[in-house]
């Protein structure tokens, strides 16, 4: 019977029903059976069941993962039969992954120590259960425990692992390693990324964006060049490698903007945000000679809100120099008013994220002695309303962030004669209900409305 089970083609209905009719306790039993072909059988049906998503969980809950794992570990086991088992915890782990809140959560691997012998079998195999091995670690990552797994992998010296595997010449494998390694990086752990991460490594993505086919495979390069901390050093290692058109060509355009994915997209602007850092006056001429600000003030109003976000970062940090980029950018004034009018239209951008930082990018305008023509630039694309607007935000580290700016634009008499009457309300509101911080900076502007005796207790 477990013969016949692997190797028929079941529907999905004949794999649940069996499953419902108990057929797991007995490929149970056959899978620590002493005879070798029994337990291939056992595990071949598993293989065929396994499939199903809802079969796959029934299987963790029913402990089949613990022999499997123990023959997986098992010196004596043959390449094939290892094969045959890390395909099962490859479907077990893809049955885990993106599980709905109201389901109830099944882990793969339960233990610290099964998580480091499974990891660690990437470098004691052959090329075909390191694949599996390393598409299951990345299901578990996308898993309800995925923060925990991508914890341990990087307690692991996953990192280092991982872009070695990079480099490697078969592509499929190099793939799944990439997405792997994008995966793990994605949680701002600095330390462990940073210990393990050189220019070396950098060359060796740089590599699998010009060499790859794999939109997919693309986009994790670029998003774990984009995940790198310590941006003035990634920076210089970018400019040194010549990393800025490879870069730039999955920018969209006129002719391939509709071609690309919001991932790809997403993380080719997140690593522009190194380039643009302001200690990195070269790479930043880099961009702007290559025509990238116009592409992200366009992204300001048509990408996604992580986009957007990061748009504003490269914009704000590129503004904040752009008197000594005055050179390179062609009819300067023009360029901050349509920044200007793109930055406003994000104002409105229901993401607190995207928001912020097309604040933080429009308030270089009116950075110490720009104060006069930025607000005038400000006023030109209407943007204070949408400023005052984000008074009545839900995010306090928002709210903190335009009372500042307001409180510098409205030292100037005409605009706080124009646009203060507009504020008062929502700024009186904010004495009443806001934390402290925000209590005694709405105060402040509402003093200088003449609103408020500069006296008052809400100082």
């Amino acid at each position: 019977m477990a013969k016949t089970l692997g190797e028929m083609e079941l529907t999905d209905h004949n794999k649940s029903s069996l499953v419902e009719e108990g057929v797991l306790d007995l490929l149970l039993v056959l899978i620590s059976h002493d005879n070798i072909e029994l337990r291939i059988v056992a595990i071949r049906a598993l293989l065929n069941m396994s499939s199903l998503r809802k079969n796959g969980q029934e299987m963790i809950r029913k402990g089949v993962v613990r022999p499997l794992l123990d023959i997986l570990y098992c010196h004596t086991s043959s390449q094939s039969l290892r094969e045959l088992v890390a395909a099962v915890l490859l479907n077990l782990s893809l049955s885990t992954a993106r599980q709905d809140s109201g389901e109830s959560q099944v882990l793969v691997l339960e233990s610290d120590e099964d998580m480091y012998k499974l990891f660690s079998l990437i470098n004691l195999t052959g090329p075909a259960v390191q694949e599996k091995i390393l598409r299951a670690l990345y299901a578990m990552c996308l898993s309800p425990s995925g923060t925990t797994v991508r914890e341990k992998l990087r307690q692991y010296s996953a990192v280092q692992v991982l872009v070695r595997l990079c480099e490697l010449a078969n592509l499929n494998l190099r793939a799944n390693a990439v997405k792997l390694l994008y995966c793990v990086t994605e949680d701002n752990d600095d330390s462990a990324i940073l210990e393990h991460v050189e220019r070396s490594s950098i060359e060796v993505l740089l590599n699998v964006m010009k060499t790859s086919d794999d939109e997919e495979e693309i986009a994790s390069a670029m998003g774990i060049i984009a995940n790198l901390p310590d941006p003035t050093q990634v920076s210089g290692w970018l400019l040194e490698l010549e990393a800025p058109p490879i870069i730039f060509r999955f920018l969209p355009d006129g002719n391939n903007s509709g071609h690309r994915n919001s991932q790809l997209i997403e993380n080719a602007v997140g690593a522009i945000c190194h380039l643009t850092v302001q200690t990195n006056l070269q790479s930043q001429k880099k961009v702007a000679e290559a025509g990238i600000i116009p592409v992200l003030v366009q992204l300001l109003e048509v990408g996604t809100s992580l986009t957007r976000r990061q748009a504003a970062i490269s914009l704000r940090q590129l503004s904040v120099s752009s008197p000594m980029l005055s050179r390179r950018i062609p009819r300067h004034h023009g360029f901050l008013v349509l920044l200007c009018y793109a930055r406003g239209r994000v104002l409105g951008e229901p993401e607190p994220g995207a928001c912020e930082a097309a604040l933080d990018a429009l308030m270089t305008l009116i950075d110490s002695e720009r104060l006069q023509s930025g607000s005038k630039v400000l006023v030109e694309a209407n943007a204070l309303p949408m400023m005052i607007r984000l008074i009545s935000s839900p995010s306090p580290r928002l709210q903190e962030k335009v009372l500042s700016s307001l409180e510098r634009i409205f030292r100037l008499v005409e605009i706080k004669q124009t646009y203060g009457p507009s504020a008062q309300m929502s700024l009186i509101d904010l004495t009443q209900r806001g934390n402290n911080s925000l209590r005694s900076l709405a105060a402040r502007i509402l003093a200088q409305l003449n609103v408020l005796h500069d006296q008052s207790s809400y100082f």
